[in-house]
């Protein structure tokens, strides 16, 4: 490429409103952006004085028509990067990538941080623990690992996000049963043990295939039961040192390195097992976390995710870390009761962001005491259940 680094033309594609962080630093190194969403995400605040182009597509188009609309776009606009915002956006872009004969990651890889069976598949060839698992598809194979795991299971959909239809099930005719509902779909689903325990996640950037930044979290709820039930997600930063953060930041390390993942960001989920105290993956993606994790992480560290993201896309193997601190950072989120729920008595100085969305009651702690922030997230996760928790019938949950 002729062009220097600082000048490239950035397709971003974003089926969700995100990024504008990523958007933002993008344009101050002087790269070109042209974003992609789809028609119900057009009236969204896009930063749209530093677009360089805007299109909305019909929703949930066919992966042809984006082919068509992005190489129409290319005869003008002679792309160099395109990223993939959210979940849904990963694997249009690796094929997108593999279309207009890009770099980056392409459509065989990028499915191992879509697809839960394909991953567990990899990541079990390479002896990375993950939970039992079956694909639901020979029924035969089905009953035999029945035989093998007793219930519960979960039934899970191979390329949702976060808790988004998970089934909890406990015996084997309701097992059949759900199957059975699926008809034709239900080889786009994965049956896996059930293992009680701590859900975390780590958040980190890699270069090169080297991760160069990883942080801990653990979930104070797990998603599936805030999804499923409702409450308040909240989020810490395991405590530095730990035995805990060590041991899974390994593992988030093996996972990214033996999938081959090269240059970004991931957010990996990983759960403590109650039964033998071991961590086993959940699931991989190749994007910034989902409710407000960017902001947990830069609370704890100064490291905006986001505006990191863009750099490594335009700096590549120059990249270099910028200094960050190693503090304690704590986030609560839950639906709210009213459209614009009052939070001002939150006021403590440790509080560093606030969640902007109607609806949702939210906000984000910082502090250099571990012992602090989880003093201020038990005191105000009981408070928020009382002001403001809302909770949807469970057709309507959704997990983000």
């Amino acid at each position: 490429m002729s062009a220097t680094d600082s000048q490239k033309k950035i397709l971003v594609l974003a089926c969700y409103f995100k990024g504008v962080a990523f958007m933002e630093q993008a344009k101050r190194r002087g790269a070109q952006i042209h974003l992609v969403t789809h028609e119900w995400q057009k009236d969204k605040p896009w930063p749209h004085h530093i677009l360089d182009s805007f299109f909305a597509q019909m929703n949930d188009p066919p992966l042809r028509a984006t082919i068509n609309t992005v190489t129409y776009m290319a005869r003008q606009t002679n792309f160099d990067v395109v990223v993939g915002l959210d979940d849904f956006d990963v694997e249009t872009a690796a094929a997108l990538r593999e279309h207009l004969c890009l770099p980056g990651m392409k459509t065989s890889q990028a499915r191992f941080f879509r697809d839960k069976l394909s991953c567990r598949t990899e990541l079990k060839r390479v002896g990375v623990r993950v939970p039992d698992f079956v694909r639901v598809i020979n029924d035969a194979e089905i009953n035999a690992f029945c035989d093998h795991v007793p219930a519960p299971w979960m039934l899970k959909p191979r390329s949702e996000a976060s808790a988004t239809g998970i089934h909890k099930v406990h015996s084997r005719d309701e097992l059949w049963q759900l199957i059975q509902s699926k008809g034709d779909d239900r080889s786009f689903f994965i049956l896996e043990k059930y293992l009680p325990g701590d859900v975390y996640h780590v958040d980190s950037l890699t270069v090169g295939g080297k991760v160069i930044f990883a942080e801990a979290h653990r979930c104070v709820t797990p998603p599936f039961d805030v999804a499923h039930g409702g409450g308040i997600y909240a989020s810490a930063t395991v405590e530095r040192g730990s035995d805990d953060e060590k041991a899974i930041k390994e593992l988030n390390e093996m996972a990214i390195t033996r999938l081959g993942y090269q240059n970004g960001v991931t957010h990996i989920e990983f759960i403590k097992s109650r039964e033998d105290g071991k961590f086993y993956l959940l699931e991989t993606a190749a994007r910034v976390g989902g409710a407000h994790t960017a902001e947990l992480v830069e609370a704890a560290t100064g490291i905006n995710l986001w505006a990191e993201w863009a750099n490594i896309e335009i700096d590549g193997a120059n990249y270099r870390l910028p200094k960050r601190r190693y503090d304690h950072g704590g986030l609560l989120m839950t639906l709210a009761r009213t459209e614009h729920p009052d939070m001002s008595a939150y006021n403590a100085p440790e509080v560093v962001f606030r969640s902007p969305e109607t609806w949702h009651a939210g906000l984000v702690l910082g502090s250099p005491s571990h012992a602090r922030v989880a003093e201020l997230l038990t005191d105000y996760r009981e408070r928020m259940l009382r002001d403001f928790t809302a909770v949807l019938p469970a057709a309507q949950r959704c997990a983000h």
